[in-house]
């Protein structure tokens, strides 16, 4: 019997948690909101979890899911949860990012907030170095769609996510740099999906 992907076993262990926390399976669309993917995704992990014997399943019923045969990798109970690498974001020139699954990076409790849900992005750029934030930081961003003065977000303009200062006076809204050599960026229609939480740094 084939293994499990990285991805696949990602998915097991939610699913083991969720049971073990509140003694029901999670929903296909519990299962693709934590990973930011689509429910078809989920239902097709599932499926291969199941294919593989690590799930029981009657019928088509995610509420019917119980593990078996199978000794779950629980790293999160060592005090580290796995957070979803999700793609790339901007910190120079606003470019397209793509929310494609990078595998996953393992971050300590103590750094995030209880009760609240994260994803991780690679970023490209400078524009952000005078905030601590340079090339190639693995970005731990908290997923929220509201942001207050001077909060650092990741906002998605134009179908580019971009990492920048947020403010806003009535209806403008700027996107500032934290690099004097980038203009700040000026518009009306901007969507929040993340404030930045932390940055993981490999040297």
């Amino acid at each position: 019997m084939k293994e499990l992907t990285d991805r696949q076993q990602l998915v097991l262990n939610f699913i083991a948690r969720f049971i073990s926390e509140h003694n029901y399976p999670p929903t296909f669309r519990q299962i693709a909101e934590y990973f930011e993917i689509t429910v078809k995704a989920a239902y097709d992990h599932v499926a291969a979890l199941k294919k593989k014997q690590k799930l029981r399943m009657c019928d088509k019923s995610s509420r019917t899911m119980e593990i078996i045969n199978c000794e779950f990798d629980d790293k999160e109970s060592d005090g580290f949860h796995d957070i979803p690498i999700l793609g790339e974001v901007a910190a120079g020139p606003r470019i397209l990012s793509q929310e494609n699954y990078l595998g996953s990076i393992r971050v300590h409790h103590s750094l995030l907030k209880k009760q609240k849900r994260y994803f991780a992005l690679i970023v490209r750029g400078d524009s952000m170095k005078e905030a601590g934030v340079i090339d190639g930081d693995t970005a731990i961003v908290e997923k929220i769609e509201t942001a207050e003065n001077g909060d650092i977000v990741v906002a998605m303009i134009n179908d580019g996510y971009t990492l920048k200062r947020f403010f806003r006076r009535n209806k403008n809204i700027k996107l500032q740099s934290e690099n004097p050599a980038y203009y700040p960026i000026y518009c009306n229609d901007v969507r929040i999906v993340g404030h930045l939480a932390c940055v993981i740094r490999s040297y």
